[in-house]
């Protein structure tokens, strides 16, 4: 069996694959253009993105295997019958750890207060002959609303409940059964009334055409004063202007933003905005690594392991896409 890995993600992972195998299996690895002319007889596609032009260099693919959880992509259009497409998970741990240390540093002002005693400027009671800065609030007794209750959103629903925080969530379909602790699951009908209510947001939806610009200055505005919104999913759902002004007027107290709207096309430096983020304080600036950990890697090699030998044996691939006749 001949197993591509194809763009940079997915070659990260294709070392580990390889020595977890059985049997005799081929890897190759390249970025999306320069492995086309080696895909004729490519049995598995490892790839964040399917085109056409990755269709067609490739005509005997029996499953094109996502190395993570988003499809936005991925090109349903280009899927003959019989060609499968599956996904993988394993980062929901990872980025449910870093939104609650998010909304921890956020809240508690760690990267000012860190800066600020790094000049010997102590912002605490403890300073002599200056006034005491105010008492810092506690997550306990909070809302938190969670846009997207898949796994992530299951995972950071119950590490809130820990700090007794108030949990409701928005996912495509409302649920009327829902786990212990959290308020209500709704449709986007109760989009607003999420907004309205929460202390914090933690986006964490699939980019879709109908969630693309879903948070629009409208929707921004409808944030109580001094929320925070951490941001773990998609740049584009939130519109990039009007969360700079959010920030930047202090209607929102601050953000964690881990995806942005601009990313690496080469080596050196590249701003991941066109929108001066980095002048604010208010904002917790990450590079997309809030689900780079160990537990995701190895998750996902294991997946993708799993499928390599179910393929083989002529078996369905667990995390199936269900795709459109």
């Amino acid at each position: 069996m001949k197993i591509a890995f194809a763009g940079s993600f997915a070659i990260r992972l294709a070392q580990a694959v390889g020595e977890r195998l059985h049997g005799a299996h081929k890897i190759i690895c390249g970025d999306e253009t320069g492995i086309l002319t080696q895909l004729h007889d490519a049995d598995i596609l490892v790839s964040m993105a399917f085109n056409q032009a990755l269709a067609d260099a490739a005509p005997r693919l029996t499953l094109v295997q996502v190395p993570g959880a988003g499809l936005d992509r991925i090109d349903l259009a280009q899927f003959r019958p019989g060609l499968m497409l599956a996904n993988t998970f394993g980062h929901e741990a990872g980025i449910a750890e870093y939104i609650m240390g998010a909304m921890l540093s956020l809240t508690r002002s760690f990267n000012e207060l860190d800066r600020r005693l790094r000049t010997g400027d102590w912002m605490s009671q403890w300073a002599i002959g200056t006034p005491s800065p105010p008492l810092w609030p506690e997550l306990k007794g909070k809302t938190l609303g969670i846009l997207g209750f898949g796994h992530i959103g299951e995972a950071l629903a119950r590490r809130a409940q820990v700090f007794d925080m108030k949990v409701c969530a928005i996912r495509r379909e409302a649920q009327p059964s829902v786990p212990e602790g959290v308020m209500f699951i709704g449709g986007p009908e109760r989009l607003d009334e999420v907004l309205q209510i929460s202390d914090y947001l933690a986006v964490t939806l699939s980019l879709s055409p109908a969630t693309r610009g879903l948070l629009d200055a409208r929707r921004l505005a409808l944030l109580k004063p001094g929320s925070y919104l951490i941001n773990v999913a998609r740049a584009e759902i939130i519109n990039e202007q009007a969360l700079y002004n959010s920030l930047a007027n202090g209607r929102l107290a601050g953000a964690a933003l881990d995806v942005w709207y601009h990313y690496p096309a080469g080596e050196g430096n590249t701003m991941p905005s066109s929108l001066p983020f980095q002048e604010l304080r208010n904002v917790l600036m990450t590079p997309h690594i809030s689900g780079w950990t160990q537990g995701m890697l190895e998750a996902r090699v294991d997946l993708i392991v799993q499928n390599v030998s179910r393929i083989a044996r002529g078996e369905a691939p667990l995390n199936l896409v269900a795709l459109a006749c």
